[in-house]
């Protein structure tokens, strides 16, 4: 029986009685439970299907190279690209040893674990550093260009984009691979959504590029419901 507490006194609460045995209304409520259970199974199925999913999809971009998966949230997208969090600067040397080519940073150097001398390190590794100062709160189409237009001159030089937690980056490359190399926004999105969902700010911006460039956010399973992350 159920309580509920009134000025300290514990006093029964109402319950309503239960249907008796083989009536339309016993019926009904074991019919709404069968149902009930039904749906929850098939919820918590769903739920299960979907960490699942995004357990594999992480997987799948963690690279085989021990050094490189532990640079902060790395995510490598194919042969010749990835993104990840601000590598360290004996990273930096596995990062070469991986073949890559090409460093872009786009976020700041006064950022709390940012390398203040990382051209002179990348540079001195024999690899191209290029940094394109991206405001965490106030990132803009610019900007973006500025990081397209770099790729495209030399779209097959292999490449790390890098800011410091992989959350600029991931959004940045998003929309690289939607715009320009035509990934599925379902499958782009699901890769970002491994680091992390974008907020407000780089949501909007995000629409606003695809649209201009003739895309849509929309695909099946999307949510672009804003997160509250910070850098």
């Amino acid at each position: 029986m159920r309580y509920f507490s009134a000025s300290g006194l514990m006093i029964p609460a109402y319950q309503p009685p239960a249907p008796a045995p083989n009536t339309p209304e016993h019926k009904l409520e074991i019919t709404l439970n069968i149902e009930s259970n039904r749906m929850i199974k098939r919820s918590l199925a769903i739920i299960a299907s979907m960490l699942v999913s995004t357990h594999l999809i992480a997987a799948d971009l963690a690279p085989a190279n021990a050094t490189l998966a532990g640079i902060t949230n790395f995510r490598e997208y194919s042969n010749r690209f990835a993104s990840a969090g601000q590598p360290t600067v004996e990273q930096f040397s596995a990062v070469r040893d991986a073949g890559y080519e090409r460093v872009i940073y786009i976020a700041f150097t006064n950022n709390q674990n940012a390398i203040a001398n990382a051209d002179q390190v990348v540079k001195g590794l024999g690899m191209d550093y290029i940094h394109i100062p991206v405001d965490w709160n106030n990132p803009t189409e610019r900007d973006f260009y500025a990081f397209a237009d770099a790729m495209q001159r030399a779209p097959d030089m292999k490449t790390l984009l890098h800011c410091q937690v992989n959350a600029r980056a991931t959004a940045f490359s998003f929309l690289y691979r939607v715009i320009y190399e035509d990934v599925p926004v379902a499958e782009a999105k699901a890769d970002m959504n491994t680091v992390w969902q974008p907020n407000e700010t780089w949501r909007d911006l995000i629409f606003a590029l695809l649209e201009e460039n003739g895309k849509s956010a929309e695909c099946e399973g999307c949510d672009w419901t804003p997160s509250t992350a910070g850098n």
